[in-house]
This record gives C-alpha cells, structure tokens and sequence, in this order.
C-alpha cells in the first residue's frame, strides 16, 4: 500500500545472504568486512534450509517412544525434515529512505517483519533496533533515530535459528514478507483499526470500532476522523465523521459508532468482504490514511446444537495446517497458500486450524477470501517445554507480548472464528496449568471480547480435574473420538469440538496386504504407508470413526483432521529409520497430489459426484491371489466388473463401521485387465462410471499445468504435474523414472517434488524421479509476459511438452 500519506513497500529484493552454520556465531560488526564472494544474492520471502542437503546428523536427536508397551529410547531422525534450519544466518540490504524523509525530524519510519526464524536480531546503520525470538511473530520496529542524514542506510538482519526447538520443520531466515512503512507524527497505529460487529440484522449491521490514533508530536492536536466503508465493488456503504477530536501526546484509544445498512454477510459461500478507510485531518489537510478489510457476519456457539454461522448450523469440516509450503519450504508464497485452500475447498473442507503457531497474514487473507472459518493458534508449548530450546525458554518473557500482537493483527479477519491458547501444552494436570490459561484467555478477551477462547487437550482426565478445560470458551479435544458422549454427560454445558483427529497414516499410491484396520502402524522396509486408509497412529484412529462419533453427536461442533497436506519433518512412525524425512498424516501428499483419502472425506464431506477405486490394478506376481478393492463415493450403490465379469454390487451398510462409509470386496481375485466401477442412482440408473486399467511398460511422460494461465509478476507460481504413462495413456503406478525438465520464457525452475516422504532428492533441482509414477514440477514468473515452454525427459521414454501463458493479470 502507498499513497500521499503512509507509504508501505516491500523489501523483496536487494537481499545478500551468508550462512554461517550451526557452530559459528560471528557477532555484529564484523560480520559485514566478509568478502564480496561470501554472500549470495536472494529475493524475501528466503528460506535458507530449503536448499539443503538433506542430512540425518542436521537433526539428529534422541526421543522416547513406546513400543510394544514398552518405553524406549531412541534416535530419531528427519524430526525437523533432515534440513540445516539451525545455526546463523545473516541478510543485508541497503534502504532506499527519501532524503526529505530523513531531513524531516517529524516522519516516522518503521520496519514491519511478519516473521523471521528465530531469535532475531536487526541493526540500522551498526545500531541495535529489536528482534524477536519467536519465529512466527509478526512485529514492528521504528528506526527513524537510526537513519543517517547523509549516504546510504544499511540494514542487517541476523537469524539464529537454534538446534531443538521445533518439533516439525520450522524452516529458516526472513521467511516472511519485509517491508518499510513510513508516515508523519499524527498516524492510526499499526493494527490499531478494528470494526467489530456488535448487532446484525437483514437491515442493519452495527459496528464499534476501535481505533488507535498516535500522537509524536510534543502538543495536543485537534484533527477531523473520518471512515468510509466500500463493499466488495468498492461502492459506498457507510460514512462517519469526528470534528475537532483533541489528541493528546501518546496513544489516543476512541470508539465509533457506525452503521451498515442492508448489510451482505460475509459467509462461506459468499465471503463477502468490506473495506474500512480511516482518514485523519488536520487543519483541512489529510495527514494519515488506513485502511484494512472485514466482514459482517454473525457466530453462535451451542453447547447442544453445535456452530451456526448467520442464524444456519454449520458442521466444521476442518484440517490441521504446518505451515511449510513442501518443496518450498517455509517461504511464504500467496500462490502456493491459495492452491492448497483450493484443493481443500474441492474436498468439502470449510475450516482451518493453524497448527500449532499463529500463521502468515497472506494464509488468513485468502481463507477470508475464500470462505474459510479459522482457529487462530498461539503456542505449542508454555513454561514447561517439549524441547530443550523451545519456546517456554520465552514463554515468561515474550508470551503476553505474542499473544497479544497476534490478536490485534489477526482480529479484523471474519474467518477467524476462534483463538486459541495452546496445543497439548505439558501443564494440563498442573495448578499453574489453570492460571497460565487464564492468564493467556484473558489478553484474548482484553483485545477482542467478541471470539471465544479454545485449546487443544491430549490429557482430558487432567485438563477437567484441575479447572483448565473450565478456564476456555470451547473445550478442544485431541483424539478423544470415543469420549464425546461421555464428556458431554458430564458437561453438557460445554462447547466441544475435536481439535485434532485421527493421523491416519498412508503414502501415495502404496498398497500393502492384508488390508486390515491396525491399532498399531506396520513398518515396511520401503518407509512407506498403506494408502487403504486403515492404519493409524497408536494414539489416532481411521477417518470412519471420528466421522461415525460427530454423526452420532451433533452437539459437537466438528472436527479438525491431522492433517490436511503431509509437511516436512515429523515422519511418524518412522522415527529412527532414515531418509524418512516428512509425515505421512496428510490427506494431500507433500507436493499437493491427493491421496485416496481425499475422496473418502470428498465422498462424506461433499454432494459433489465421487466415485474413486483403489487401489491400483498392477500387481505382477499376484496373479490368482485375493487383492482387496475399496471404493469411496457418494452414490448410493456401485458394481463391480473385472475385465467385464461382474463381481457384484455394494451399498453403503450402517450395521459395521467401515461399510457405513466404503464399498469393499475384499476377496477379488487378481488378474491384469480392466477394474471397472458403475454407480447408480436410487431408481438403479447409471449416473458415473471409473476404471483401473493394468498399464504396459512405461513409454512417455506427460506434463499437465494446473492452470493454462499465470499472473506475470515475480511473486506467482506456476504447477505442472507429470505423470510417466504407457502407449495407451495409462499411467503406471510403479514407475519412478528420472525425469528432466527445461523452461524457456518468462519462467524459471523453482522447485520439484514427488510426494515420497522417504527421500533425500534435493528440491532445488531441474530433475527429480517421479513417485508412483506421479511428480509436480513448480515454476516461477520472471515479470515479463510470453509463453513459457515447458518440456520433460527420461531416459528410454517419449519427451513431454506443454506451454504456459504468461500474462499481467
């Protein structure tokens, strides 16, 4: 945003990086004297680890773990993704500062950091202005005293992520957006707007909004406040002027009435959004504007009805979010955020939980856009930690100012519908537990009383005994799928939901036998997982269950999957057996491939036509041996036909857990040809039919784009999938051929992906092998608008093609 009274800029390029590893700490100033040669040249949003390589020794630690019933001691590897994300980083650039600016003893000038990974530390000019240790902090930092009247203004950032302080991939460096904000002495502060919504109806919304008015100047001043709200076709939809409002010296807290007339309600469906501009005056003259977007729309929580959301009940139908972007690591990028709530939209997905920290303001600002409902997540830890250099190190110091910058920051958000204190936080049975939460609850109430309060709870006994659950708005339960009904008889006051659920466990097109549901995950030497959607974590369970237990509570308001996408770090159960180096929780694979998963909850989630076979039909070797064949759809009734004989109809059946959602025959006898799947209606009419084909050798690659067209600009992503298919287009599902790409035009290679989560292949690369016959290949656009050409090889096999416009969109 700039404009004649606030500039903000981002500080994208212009960026020297050095790295000076895990067991260096060259401190400020002789860091800059390094040689030229010493530091790369990179564009903000950087995530240094990223890059690699891959390591087991980058995170190398030990962790307990039960086995059998028995509590071991072991190494665990690939905790954080095997990737060098602890050690000290350093980023320069100069600042280009308007030299009537700097003449100015009235301007104020201010660097904005949505997040830097971690223990931060920035300098202007050789001086100190502020850091941050948590990572995933947004914060501000005014450096009007340091900018020199003459040359240029340095800017140094250091970053010294530490070694045991995440428990996933945290990733590294100013992996945010940065940016420089400049405005005069009399201001609206940073985050200091928030119109809540106080009173709807069909006729009227009535809004108070807060606002925060800074005064640096050393007398009072009179100035004019005036708000205009335009709807989502920036027309006007409300007007308010304040005269002669005396503003003394500091921070000035005022309150305005306003009203919006046949308001349109920012929904699911329909995320409409307004924007609010706050315009001061002085003397006639305008000295400052903000402006910032909201949404009108109503929340209920019942303790026996569940959610409605504008007067309707709404079911959450929610995932678990890290917020590492796969091969791109933690670098945000809008693009790859708004492909992802894309693909969770097409699932029937309606709901998000930032796990387990608060999430960049791009991530909120696209589930407003796209009709998302938010929990808005502070800590994974408090005082006492999981980690030895984790955040409870902070917790005494930084807590109160985190907390509170994240709510201020993330409160004009209408998908927000819930903050919440903690993730499975280890004081849950402790004294200091209840205070700790009420400590954090009430900041919540104190900078936004209109959303409710939640944690998650893992230790529920605890967590009841000792008031904590009490101390919350909205109990979350982690895994207690089978106690909703018991909590719920205990207290039927309470709001309930289950915060987190099931960690199903499954690799992308992997199948192993039997097909059977396990109370304990089976370990193969591949360090893949079944993808039969049967095997779970010894603290989870299957999707079936969780989806049976919210159908028979309707009290409770939904539920939140672990997790929605697989993400760096974390490779359950494969703790100690190395190259595993990222979770197989998630219903999409790393590089955003669906999974079968996807079409179960697609299928229960959604009315959208489903009808999905799995698994596959090349199975060498297996020939006269029973091959179980699932089927997730949302037709009433499917047939079955191998190789045009059929093998008899299924309907969905109540009387057993898993026939209540899956059509199974379990006792197919394999032979290669053609599976076939037709479903019909409730009148037996045929209404879609799917296939498995047994493929030939693999003889071609194939790229698809997801999108035909991108946005030129240099912050836009392009995907294109590539499959390795034989002579007749089928895609081979073993196949893991190398496969080579080239990019001409106005694109570059950014990134490459499989989705194996067992794997050291580095994700900066022109290659990369393909899993299960599959892979993702992301591009970048340079600014410039053209065709970009893309094409593919592997060794023995046809080259693809495909082409990508490039336009100022």
């Amino acid at each position: 945003m700039e404009n004649e009274l606030r500039t903000v800029r981002k500080l994208n390029k212009g960026w020297k990086f050095f790295y000076e590893g895990p067991e260096n700490d060259i401190s400020f100033p002789d860091l800059p004297e390094r040689s030229a040669e010493d530091w790369e040249e990179v564009t903000v949003p950087h995530d240094w680890a990223v890059e690699g390589p891959f390591d087991r020794e980058h995170d190398l630690q030990k962790l307990e773990i039960f086995e059998d019933g028995v509590k071991k001691e072991k190494n665990h590897t690939g905790r954080t993704g095997g990737l060098p994300t602890a050690g000290t980083g350093w980023y320069y650039r100069e600042l280009n500062v308007p030299r009537k600016v700097v003449e100015s003893s009235q301007n104020r000038v201010f660097l904005e950091f949505d997040g830097i990974m971690s223990n931060s530390t920035v300098f202007v000019n050789g001086q100190q202005v502020g850091g941050r240790p948590y990572g995933y902090s947004s914060f501000a930092l005014e450096i009007s005293k340091q900018l020199k009247k003459e040359g240029s203004q340095e800017l140094l950032i250091k970053a010294a992520p530490e070694f045991l302080s995440s428990r996933w991939y945290p990733g590294a460096g100013l992996y945010r957006e940065v940016r420089l904000m400049i405005h005069g002495p009399l201001h609206v502060n940073r985050n200091g707007v928030y119109p809540a919504v106080v009173e709807i109806s069909n006729s009227r919304a009535r809004l108070e909004t807060r606002l925060e008015i800074k005064n640096n100047l050393q007398q009072p001043q009179k100035i004019n406040i005036k708000t205009i709200i335009l709807d989502d076709k920036q027309r006007p939809a409300a007007e308010t002027k304040i005269g002669d409002q005396k503003i003394e010296t500091g921070v000035h807290v005022l309150t305005l009435n306003q009203e919006i007339k046949n308001p349109v309600r920012w929904d699911i469906d329909n995320p409409h959004l307004y924007k609010m501009i706050v315009l001061l005056e002085k003397k006639g003259e305008p000295v400052d504007r903000y402006d910032v977007n909201f949404g009108v729309r109503q929340t209920e929580f019942e303790a026996r009805k569940g959610f409605f959301l504008n007067g309707s009940r709404v079911k959450l139908k929610g995932v678990c979010l890290h917020h590492d972007n796969g091969p791109l690591g933690a670098a945000v990028y809008k693009r790859a955020l708004k492909r992802k709530l894309q693909k969770l939209k097409d699932m029937g997905c309606n709901a998000v939980r930032t796990s387990h920290n608060p999430p960049s303001p791009e991530l909120l600002e696209l589930c407003d856009e796209l009709g998302f409902l938010v929990i808005d997540e502070a800590f994974d830890e408090w005082n006492s930690g999981k980690l030895k250099n984790g955040y409870h190190k902070y917790f005494q110091k930084w807590a109160r100012k985190d907390l509170r910058d994240m709510v201020k920051r993330d409160r004009c958000h209408p998908s927000v519908i819930m903050w919440s204190i903690g993730n499975e936080i280890r004081e849950q049975g402790e004294k200091e537990g209840r205070e700790t939460a009420q400590f954090l609850t009430d900041i919540c109430r104190r900078h936004d009383p209109h959303r409710p309060v939640t944690a998650g709870f893992n230790q529920a006994s605890e967590a009841m005994k000792n008031g904590l659950a009490e101390v919350v708005d909205i109990v979350g339960w982690n895994y207690e799928c089978s106690s909703y009904e018991k909590y719920h008889a205990e207290h039927p006051d309470w709001i309930m939901y289950g915060s987190e659920t099931e960690s199903t466990l499954s690799s992308r097109g992997v199948y192993f036998f039997p097909a059977e549901e396990r109370k304990e995950p089976q370990k193969h030497s591949s360090l893949q997982m079944s993808s039969y959607d049967l095997e779970a974590t010894s603290w989870g369970y299957i999707p079936d269950r969780e989806f049976k237990a919210q159908e028979e509570c309707p009290y409770m308001l939904g539920e939140f999957v672990w997790t929605g996408f697989d993400y760096l770090g974390e490779p359950t159960p494969y703790y100690s057996e190395w190259p595993s180096r990222s979770s197989y929780f998630g219903i999409f694979d790393l590089c955003g491939l669906p999974k079968d998963r996807y079409y179960l909850y697609r299928s229960h989630w959604t009315d959208k036509p489903t009808l999905h076979l799995l698994p596959h039909w090349n199975w060498p070797g297996k020939e006269g041996e029973k091959v179980p064949v699932f089927c997730y759809t949302g037709y009433p009734e499917v047939e079955l036909f191998l190789n045009g004989r059929s093998l008899g109809s299924r309907k969905k059946d109540s009387s057993g857990l898993l026939s209540r959602y899956r059509l199974m025959w379990e006792d197919v006898v394999y032979e290669p040809g053609t599976l076939r799947a037709i479903a019909y209606d409730q009148e037996g009419q045929k209404m879609a039919e799917a296939k498995k084909e047994t493929s030939g050798p693999p003889a071609k690659v194939t790229l698809a784009p997801e999108r035909a067209v991108i946005n030129g600009s240099r912050e836009e992503l392009g995907y294109i999938q590539f499959q390795i298919k034989d002579e007749q287009s089928n895609l081979c599902p073993r196949a893991d051929s190398r496969v080579t790409f080239r990019v001409q035009g106005p694109a570059r290679i950014k990134a490459v992906g499989n989705g194996n989560p067992a794997t050291t292949e580095p994700f900066i690369s022109d290659s990369r092998k393909a899993f299960r016959g599959r892979g993702v290949l992301i591009i970048q656009a340079t600014g410039k608008q053209g065709v970009i050409k893309i094409s593919a090889e592997a060794r023995g096999l046809t080259s693809g093609q495909t082409e990508v416009l490039s336009l100022k969109l």
